[in-house]
């Protein structure tokens, strides 16, 4: 099982403050952005500041990625070089922006391989791949398959609206204000379709950001959306969003109680010769033990419970 992934805490690559404070936040993933936060007069200069904050910080054993400029520009295959050469053995993952095609993986791979032998590095720099486009979402199995660098699929809803041409009812188009206009979850298929690409490969599905930090009520709902439809994490662009997504994507105690009781009924079953059980009046079977097992060694993982 992978190292948990359950909040992202995207923070700006030219404002070095903000990186050793992040380092000391609850926050499993901590990705440094060249992309979106960053001035365009200011590219260079972050990814040497990036790059100092790899080396210098003390990452406490979280997960520790960066997110590129997309390829398709000119800063993106220097950031993929200088990030692998100067901080690979670091470096958890690169973050990959706007992926449309399986060859900007392919191409990423064969980089990023070329970058650790000249280094000698040992361990494999990851891959996060972002679908922000009808096209990547059409895309998306063979994305998902193009390497196994790969660790997640993210699911990028600014661009992707903007791609389809849907309607900007919020400030950030990021999540806001989405059940004034549709009646459901206006993104289900997308992200669904995401999660689905994910899970059949062995990856991770993450949920786009909440664009609104002062409503917790807003990014509570839309977390428990992800989660429900089967997302390992959620991006957050503010250190109060941490803990909720944290709380949203760990096992509760009632979870791991009901847990506990399908496990321990389905052993006894099994063991009596019977292949299904009961547990409150309600019939257990394999699919059921699976769904349980699954989340009784989510909890182990995240020291919930002892194995």
């Amino acid at each position: 099982m992978m190292k948990p992934r359950r909040s992202i805490l995207s923070v700006p690559g030219h404002i070095e403050k903000m990186h050793r404070k992040a380092s000391k936040s609850p926050a499993d993933v901590i990705m440094l952005d060249l992309e979106d936060s960053v001035p365009v007069n200011e590219k260079d200069n972050a990814r040497k500041i990036v790059i100092r904050s790899l080396e210098s910080i003390d990452w406490a054993g979280k997960t520790v990625t960066a997110r590129i400029n997309s390829l398709d520009t000119a800063f993106g295959y220097r950031d993929l070089i200088a990030l692998g050469q100067e901080s690979g053995s670091i470096l958890d993952a690169v973050v990959i922006p706007k992926v449309d095609h399986c060859g900007d993986i392919h191409f990423a791979d064969r980089l990023l391989r070329g970058v650790e032998m000249h280094r000698g590095l040992s361990r494999q720099i990851g891959i996060e791949a972002i679908i922000e486009s009808a096209i990547g979402l059409e895309k998306i199995s063979e994305i998902a398959g193009a390497s196994n660098r790969l660790k997640t699929l993210v699911f990028g809803v600014a661009d992707y609206s903007a791609s389809i041409g849907a309607r900007l009812v919020s400030i950030s188009g990021h999540g806001e204000k989405e059940e004034s206009l549709y009646p459901g979850h206006r993104w289900n298929f997308a992200l669904s379709r995401i999660v689905m690409a994910a899970k059949a490969h062995g990856v991770m599905a993450i949920d786009a950001p909440y664009g609104n930090y002062t409503d917790p009520d807003g990014l509570r709902r839309s977390a428990l959306i992800a989660c429900a439809l089967g997302c390992d994490g959620k991006w957050a662009i503010h250190p109060d969003q941490i803990e909720p997504i944290n709380t949203v994507f760990s096992p509760s105690a009632e979870d791991i109680d009901r847990a506990r009781k399908v496990l321990a009924a389905y052993d006894k079953a099994r063991s009596n010769g019977r292949g299904a059980a009961a547990v409150d009046g309600r019939m257990i079977d394999a699919a059921t033990v699976r769904l349980a097992r699954q989340l009784w060694d989510r909890a182990i993982h995240l020291g919930l419970v002892k194995s």
